[in-house]
């Protein structure tokens, strides 16, 4: 289903009456003090927390300088909050990107604005790993482009405590960061901080 394709904006009044149902299955009193709001509250955080399937991520790297740029660019470090897919419950962490241009490059805010958006869905951490690269790849045209996630889980870490401490690492690399040993290793190296 493509962009122009979905309804764009969050249903409210479905969202509400969704989680209205959830309370009493769980054995608690939907009209109880403090939870009376509590559907309205969660349709509002639902429609910010899933406003990037109304956004089409390719826009943001419309435009761009013509700068006759063609080393490595990378960001690092770019908070993401996400939604798992199979249990609704948040992962997050740093997104480190980067690409070769082809000459032009874009406004290191657009790239932090396609995480920002593609995070924003319901997703499971490769996908969204994969959905950044093939963004920067389809939007930019670089020589090559690559991704690195970093990323806790809490649909792991708030059960039983299982996984405490770890982290999901997650790569994709289109281009010349997949098909160029050097070019790939001076981007690890990078996200590494060396």
């Amino acid at each position: 289903m493509t962009l122009t394709q979905r309804k764009v904006g969050a249903d409210l009044p479905a969202i509400r009456e969704a989680f209205r149902a959830i309370i009493p299955a769980i054995g608690d009193n939907p009209l109880r003090e403090g939870l009376e709001g509590t559907p309205e509250r969660v349709a509002e955080l639902f429609a910010e927390l899933f406003e990037g399937m109304w956004q089409d991520p390719l826009a943001e790297l419309e435009g761009g300088f013509d700068e006759g740029h063609q080393e490595m660019v990378l960001l690092r470090d770019i908070p993401f909050y996400s939604m798992c897919e199979h249990h609704f419950l948040p992962f997050f962490g740093v997104v480190h990107l980067g690409y070769i241009p082809k000459g032009r490059i874009v406004g290191i805010g657009k790239l932090s604005r396609v995480v920002e958006i593609l995070s924003r869905r319901p997703q499971i951490q490769e996908r969204l790993t994969s959905q950044i690269a093939d963004t920067l790849d389809q939007g930019l045209n670089p020589l090559g482009a690559g991704v690195v996630i970093q990323a806790e889980h809490l649909c792991m870490k708030m059960r039983e405590g299982r996984t405490a401490g770890s982290h999901v690492v997650t790569s994709a690399n289109r281009g010349a960061f997949r098909n160029n040993a050097k070019t790939r290793a001076e981007f690890l190296a990078f996200v590494e901080g060396k």
